[in-house]
């Protein structure tokens, strides 16, 4: 099931305006994979209430107050763009499909992920607090 651009445009452009750019087909996935060197930082966006109340704010938040930050970020909106969120978990394994989610990836490896069961137990400072230690470590 698709939802409404009309209702997630809002929801995406929270993340592009800090600088996360929108993967929308599974082509857009793979070319960003294929940037190996360095960091890329990918969002999992989703419409539900965790996502909105901790995981959007946290990731924003943390991109912007983190003294070393990942080299490129990207988002994907599962329930909109469906076979670019497909293509993006399949980087992502072994970890099953969670929406939202964010990955943190180094040379291409997948070295952190932080699922939706980890974001509904926190709050955005925690998720911010969370991922500037992370970022301070692999970025």
């Amino acid at each position: 099931m698709r939802y409404p651009i009309e209702l997630t445009t809002p929801m995406s452009k929270e993340l592009n305006e800090v600088g996360f750019e929108s993967l929308v087909t599974p082509d857009d996935v793979d070319n960003a994979m294929k940037q190996e060197e360095g960091t890329m930082f990918v969002v999992v966006n989703s419409v539900c209430g965790c996502a909105a109340g901790y995981a959007r704010p946290g990731a924003i938040d943390a991109v912007e107050n983190s003294e070393k930050k990942p080299d490129r970020l990207y988002t994907v909106f599962a329930g909109v763009d469906l076979d670019a969120t497909e293509k993006a978990r399949d980087y992502m394994m072994p970890y099953p499909p969670s929406s939202p989610s964010m990955a943190l990836f180094k040379d291409g490896k997948l070295v952190h992920f932080i699922e939706r069961h980890h974001i509904e137990r926190a709050n955005a400072d925690m998720i911010s607090g969370h991922l500037q230690k992370v970022f301070d470590h692999f970025c």
